[in-house]
């Protein structure tokens, strides 16, 4: 019976589907968002938003808390001074899930997970490519 099992085992021992959900944590604030599958990314929202209600508090206890799940210092660092700050005023519910229907090659079904206010990266003009109608007129 399953009753109050709530967690998804995703096929997978304790100590693999705690490194996955690690893994896809730090892949998803790295890179803002991320194509999984649809039973991972429903695994792993509540710990990513969980991350960034640590993320959110700031203090030593909290960083030392996400250190020790992450594993890796960039991403905390990133966690902490970018990722939470953005979802400041926002009380709860920070990540998106969006279908994206099934894969290819084995019918899994997929998905997008993001951060509902992913940071807003500044675009310098002098990096951006030109346009095809600026080539034509130099």
């Amino acid at each position: 019976m399953r009753h109050l099992s709530s967690k998804s085992k995703l096929k997978r021992n304790a100590s693999q589907r705690r490194a996955l959900l690690s893994n896809l944590t730090c892949s998803l604030i790295e890179h803002g968002r991320i194509k999984t599958t649809l039973g991972k990314a429903k695994a792993l929202r509540p710990v990513a938003e969980k991350m960034v209600t640590l993320g959110k508090s700031g203090d030593l206890h909290s960083r030392r808390v996400a250190l020790a799940f992450l594993r890796q210092k960039d991403v905390v660092a990133k966690l902490f001074s970018e990722v939470a700050p953005a979802s400041a005023n926002r009380p709860g519910g920070y990540c998106r899930i969006t279908k994206l229907g099934a894969r290819l090659t084995d019918a899994a079904p997929m998905a997008y997970i993001e951060f509902c206010d992913a940071p807003v990266q500044k675009v310098d003009a002098a990096t951006v490519a030109p346009t095809a109608e600026a080539t034509k007129e130099a």
